[in-house]
C-alpha cells in the first residue's frame, strides 16, 4: 500500500506541475479554438462537427472541446473545462474573442458595402466565365497539372484550386464541402490586402511611402525615424516575437488583445531601421491603426477597404474581421471565396486597373515586388518574390500572398497566371508548391 501511495503522490505532483507549465497556454488553445469556430459557422456557413473532424485536429488544439450557441451567434471553448473561451458574430466585422468586461448588447458601427454585380464575364464581372480555347495550352498537361495538388490529399490537404490565365478561368476544382461561393480564411494572405490598401492612399497622393510613421509615442526616441516603407517591408527595427508554438507576441496579440495596434507599438528597437528583417503580424496590424489615423471618422475607416478595393473589384464575398475596438485585424483576418481572391490576383497582373479604372500605379508593383534588403530576396513589401529561386522550375518573376497551413494566390506575369490554391498543409514537407507549379507552367506554350 505504501508503494502504491508514493507512485499515486508522484503521478499527482507530475500532473500538477505539467498543468502549472501549460496552463497559460489554455488561454490561447481555447481562445484560438473559439474564434476559429465561430468565424467557420458564422463567416464561412459551415457545420461545427465539419470543423472540428477536419480543421481542428493537431497537436494541442485538439484538446479543445467547443460548443455553438446559434441563439448568440457565438462559439466557446474549454480545455477539460478550463479556460472558456468565447467569439461571438459582429454583422459585417466578422466574429471576435470577447473578454469578461465586454459590455453585452454593445453597439458597434459596421462597413457599409456595395453589392452591385457587374454585366461582365468573370473575373472582371459576375456573369459565369466565358469558356475559351487557348491554342498555346497543352491540356493533357495541364490536367495533370491540377490533379497533382489533390494527389494523396490526406497529406497535401488542398481544399480549392483555381487558375486563371490571360484573365479567363480554366480551371477550378473544390473538395466536398466547399463550393465556389465557400469563404476562405485567409490568414497572412491578408497582410498582402492591407497594403494594397496603402498603395491606393499613394495613388490618391494621400501619403507616401517614406513617409515617418504617425506614432506621437516614438517621436523622441530612435524610434521616429521609421517610415511607412519600413514597416511595408518588416525592417522597422522593432521587437517582435513570431511563433504560433508557445506564448509569444503574436498569440498574444491574436487571441488577448482588444486593440491589435498597440502590440507593436509598444515594442522597443533592437535595431535601426534596415538593419534587420524581422516578419511581424504585429507590423501589419500597427499599419492598420495608421490606416484609421488617415480618415476623419471610424466609419470612413471601415468603409474605405470596400469602396476603394474590395466591393470596387467585385469581392463581394469578403469579409475583413476586426478586433474588440474596430481595427481591421489585417495580418490574418480576411476572408473570400477562392474566385475572388484570384480577383484580388487579376488586379495585380493587370498592375491596378480595374474595368478602366486605375485603383493604385502601376509603379506599385514594382515596389512591392521590390526584394527587401536581408530578406535573402524572398520578400517584398508585404508580398513574397520567387527571387532565390524558392521555386527553382517557376519564372522568377512569381509574387505571391502567402497564409497559414498553404493559402496561396502566386502571380506570374510572364506566364500571364494568377493561381489560388487554399488547403490545410504548407510546403514543403506536404505540400509541393514547386511541383505543381512548375508542371502548370509547362503546360503553357
Amino acid at each position: 500500500m505504501k508503494w502504491i501511495k508514493r507512485i499515486l503522490l508522484l503521478l499527482l505532483v507530475a500532473i500538477a506541475v505539467i498543468v502549472y507549465l501549460n496552463y497559460p497556454k489554455l488561454n490561447m488553445i481555447s481562445g484560438y479554438t473559439a474564434k476559429y469556430m465561430a468565424s467557420q459557422v458564422y463567416v464561412a456557413e459551415r457545420q461545427q462537427e465539419a470543423v472540428v473532424l477536419e480543421d481542428l485536429q493537431f497537436p494541442m488544439i485538439e484538446l479543445a472541446e467547443t460548443e455553438v450557441n446559434h441563439q448568440k451567434t457565438s462559439a466557446s471553448a474549454t480545455v477539460y473545462g478550463l479556460m472558456n473561451r468565447k467569439a461571438i458574430d459582429r454583422q459585417g466585422l466578422g466574429c471576435v474573442l470577447v473578454n469578461e468586461d465586454h459590455p453585452k448588447g454593445e453597439q458597434y458601427l459596421q462597413p457599409k458595402r456595395n453589392f452591385k454585380k457587374v454585366d461582365r464575364f468573370y473575373p472582371f464581372g459576375h456573369l459565369p466565365s466565358k469558356d475559351t480555347v487557348f491554342p498555346e495550352i497543352n491540356y493533357d498537361k495541364l490536367q495533370k497539372a491540377v490533379a497533382m495538388p489533390f494527389m494523396n490529399n490526406d497529406v497535401q490537404k488542398t481544399r480549392t484550386l483555381l487558375i486563371l490565365y490571360k484573365g479567363h478561368l480554366v480551371h477550378e476544382n473544390y473538395v466536398d464541402g466547399f463550393t465556389k461561393d465557400t469563404p476562405i480564411l485567409g490568414w497572412s494572405m491578408t497582410k498582402s490586402v492591407l497594403a494594397t490598401l496603402f498603395g491606393i492612399l499613394e495613388h490618391q497622393k494621400k501619403l507616401e511611402m517614406d513617409w515617418p510613421a504617425p506614432i506621437p509615442e516614438w517621436k523622441d526616441d530612435e524610434r521616429q525615424n521609421i517610415t511607412l516603407n519600413h514597416l511595408l517591408r518588416m525592417q522597422s527595427g522593432l521587437a517582435w516575437d513570431e511563433d504560433y508554438t508557445k506564448i509569444s507576441d503574436v498569440t498574444k496579440m491574436l487571441f488577448l488583445d482588444s486593440d491589435m495596434t498597440l502590440a507593436q507599438k509598444n515594442k522597443q528597437a533592437i535595431a535601426k531601421p534596415t538593419e534587420i528583417w524581422n516578419y511581424s503580424s504585429g507590423t501589419t496590424n500597427l499599419l492598420s491603426g495608421i490606416l484609421r489615423m488617415q480618415f476623419r471618422s471610424h466609419q470612413e475607416y471601415l468603409d474605405f477597404p470596400y469602396s476603394a478595393l474590395i466591393d470596387k473589384i467585385g469581392m463581394h464575398s469578403m469579409i475583413l474581421e476586426a478586433d474588440l475596438v474596430g481595427n481591421y485585424v489585417g495580418s490574418s483576418y480576411g476572408w473570400a471565396s477562392t474566385r475572388d481572391w484570384a480577383r484580388f490576383g487579376q488586379l495585380y497582373l493587370d498592375k491596378g486597373q480595374w474595368n478602366g479604372e486605375q485603383l493604385f500605379n502601376s509603379a506599385w508593383i514594382d515596389y512591392i515586388t521590390e526584394p527587401t534588403e536581408l530578406s535573402n530576396a524572398t520578400y517584398g513589401a508585404h508580398f513574397w518574390l520567387n527571387g532565390n529561386g524558392k521555386y527553382p522550375d517557376v519564372p522568377k518573376d512569381l509574387y505571391s500572398c502567402n497564409g497559414y497551413q498553404g493559402q496561396y494566390v502566386f502571380m506570374i506575369p510572364s506566364k500571364d497566371l494568377v493561381v489560388v490554391r487554399t488547403g490545410l498543409a504548407e510546403e514543403p514537407d506536404n505540400f509541393d508548391s514547386n511541383g505543381f507549379l512548375g508542371a502548370l507552367v509547362n503546360s503553357f506554350k
